[in-house]
């Protein structure tokens, strides 16, 4: 049983571990961007699969992704529009992503920040982390901690959520959608829990 309280999981993260929190989609498996390969072979996940950055807030993401002024604030459009929420948006990687996080493209990152008060306070404390969805690569996401527990033993579940998360009940159990930044407009990767207008 690996399931710990908050600061624990907190300070394994900080240690280079992979944990596991809740967010506004499904359960993320999650470590520190230059530990990504630990999260590739909990999963038996392929290289080509790349994993997501994810932050508490855009200004905390922004420093790992490169474009032009005028592509900045395309992206920060969207982001006022849609973030926190269930979209990743795939932008061009700084030289301060990890190739580990993409081994198959490291010239790309898929960047978002989730609704989820719980995520976010375990985000700001520990900076952007490598994250994807808990399960075996395959195999349906995980939905709560203690199947998390059972499948990845040594992964850092939470022990509890702390009683000022209670009242969250944006989970929508399903994957964010994906929207791939082309150079001069947007293409849908993965239709998930946002439908994009833009």
């Amino acid at each position: 049983m690996t399931k710990v309280a908050l600061e624990k999981l907190i300070a394994g993260v900080r240690a280079g571990v992979v944990v596991s929190f809740p967010t506004d989609t499904v359960p993320a498996l999650a470590t520190l961007p230059k530990k990504a390969g630990l999260i590739f072979a909990t999963k038996q996940r392929s290289q080509d699969k790349p994993l997501i950055l994810m932050g508490a807030s855009a200004e905390d993401l922004w420093p790992y992704v490169q474009g032009s002024q005028e592509e900045y604030q395309i992206w920060q459009q969207v982001v006022n529009q849609y973030w926190p929420g269930a979209l990743t948006l795939v932008l061009p990687a700084s030289d301060r992503i990890p190739q580990a996080m993409n081994p198959h493209d490291p010239t790309t990152i898929g960047i978002r920040v989730p609704n989820s008060a719980i995520a976010q306070a375990i985000l700001s404390r520990t900076g952007p982390l490598a994250t994807t969805s808990a399960n075996l690569s395959g195999q349906p996401a995980l939905q709560t901690m203690a199947e998390i527990d059972d499948q990845f033993p040594d992964v850092l579940t939470l022990e509890f959520t702390p009683e000022e998360f209670f009242s969250e009940n944006t989970i929508l159990r399903q994957p964010s959608t994906v929207a791939k930044w082309t150079g001069n407009n947007w293409k849908i990767l993965r239709q998930g829990a946002i439908n994009l207008s833009i």
